[in-house]
């Protein structure tokens, strides 16, 4: 019913907005804790599990206890399950939703068969009520008018159809661990078994072709305190001679106290890294990315930036500017002409004429043009509102000065002036 019907029979009712988001995760983790039962636990649709016990009752003294001991936990957690318990899916299905646990299946109604409600209506009206009229009634007149589905939901039930149950797959824990029989202290004890930690996490790395990007050393001390160092990597690794050094000013830093007595390390997040044929230049981009991590990890990964082409023919939006870590160089750099790395805002400069000037004044600095190469003449992008370019044309000429000075100037011949935009290093 809708929620103002709703409201009427019950005033008090409380609604929050839907989140099947969360529900799917809050499912996730029971399914973990259900398999503290058996180790074969699936989805059951969106709202239910599916467990086969086959040879694991025994472990609770039988049926009737296991499933005490499921309620009696999941109500401590202050959770309400509905079981159901039979020799086939369909059947412990139709008893957690149409009976008891472990009630007769033949007395339960025909939607307790998995049916839609249309099928179920419809054999209602037959005066097929319940599972028990439809074992003794004829199978050939039900198949022709109900068609194949209803008999397999009723063989499934029966245990007639098996219906395999597919257990979640677990995801492989990329962590190791070490419990030392006496704590230490110094720096160059812990960095040797950090060194032997990560040779085990980054042999599993490599056989599920994976690298880290952001791994969490985590210390614990005498006194149950615990200091984590975090490593944010600028590209997925799984070397631990090139991971190793990058920990050596976190764990620099850290406060031992009475001293540690485990270290852990785990990949919190992991990138596909496919092995590759490494040749002799394979070495320079390495370098590079642990450059960049060494740099991130005292100013920030995000900090470290690079400059990225983009499509546009005007100067200030031909290219963008993305995290180092987090993007790819591309050598898609196409200009007419070459451009200047030092960019800035236009700034106007006294002279006449299309030509070049032969001496001009430029940030209180009287330069004078040796060599002027150009002109190239660039057309603003009509479809973007841009008012820096709302003059019109431009014609771009570099000019080198003859006090060491080369500029990128432009001319506007609808609005005659002069600019100044750029300097070649």
């Amino acid at each position: 019913m809708s929620f103002a019907d709703a409201r009427a029979f019950c005033p008090d009712l409380i609604s929050q907005p839907a989140r099947p988001d969360l529900d799917r995760a809050f499912l996730a983790s029971l399914r973990r804790w259900a398999t503290r039962y058996c180790p074969w636990v699936g989805y059951e649709g969106v709202d239910g599990l599916v467990l086969d016990v086959s040879g694991a009752t025994h472990l609770w003294g039988g049926e009737p206890m296991m499933l005490a001991d499921m309620r009696a936990r999941a109500s401590r957690a202050g959770l309400e399950l509905r079981l159901g318990l039979g020799e086939s899916r369909g059947a412990a299905w139709a008893r957690a939703h149409y009976g008891a646990a472990q009630s007769t299946l033949t007395d339960l109604p025909v939607a307790a068969l998995r049916i839609d409600d249309q099928m179920v209506t419809a054999l209602q009206r037959l005066g097929l009520r319940c599972i028990g009229d439809l074992t003794v009634a004829a199978r050939a007149p039900l198949a022709r008018r109900f068609g194949p589905d209803l008999m397999l939901r009723l063989d499934q039930a029966m245990g007639h159809v098996s219906e395999p149950i597919m257990p979640e797959s677990v995801a492989p824990q990329f962590a190791t661990r070490m419990s030392l029989p006496d704590p230490i202290g110094l720096t160059e004890d812990v960095m040797g078994i950090t060194a032997r930690l990560l040779r085990p996490l980054c042999d599993k790395l490599k056989a599920q072709e994976m690298g880290a990007r952001r791994l969490c050393l985590t210390l614990r001390r005498v006194d149950q305190g615990h200091q984590q160092v975090e490593l944010r990597l600028a590209a997925p690794m799984r070397d631990p001679s090139r991971i190793l050094p990058l920990f050596e000013r976190g764990v620099g830093e850290v406060d031992a106290g009475f001293g540690i007595d485990q270290m852990r390390i785990e990949a919190t997040l992991i990138e596909p890294l496919p092995a590759q044929q490494i040749g002799s230049g394979q070495s320079s981009p390495d370098q590079l990315n642990d450059l960049i991590t060494r740099i991130g990890t005292r100013i920030g990964l995000e900090n470290i930036q690079r400059f990225l082409p983009a499509d546009s023919h005007i100067p200030e939006r031909a290219f963008s500017i993305a995290p180092a870590a987090f993007s790819k160089p591309e050598t898609g750099w196409v200009a007419p002409r070459p451009r200047p790395l030092c960019l800035f805002p236009p700034e106007p400069i006294a002279a006449r004429g299309p030509q070049p000037p032969v001496q001009f004044r430029w940030r209180r600095m009287r330069l004078t043009t040796g060599r002027a190469i150009g002109p190239e003449r660039i057309a603003p992008e009509w479809w973007l509102s841009d008012d820096t370019w709302r003059t019109g044309l431009r014609d771009y000429w570099q000019v080198d000065t003859r006090e060491g000075r080369r500029l990128w100037l432009f001319y506007t011949p609808q609005n005659p002036g002069w600019f100044a935009q750029g300097e070649f290093t």
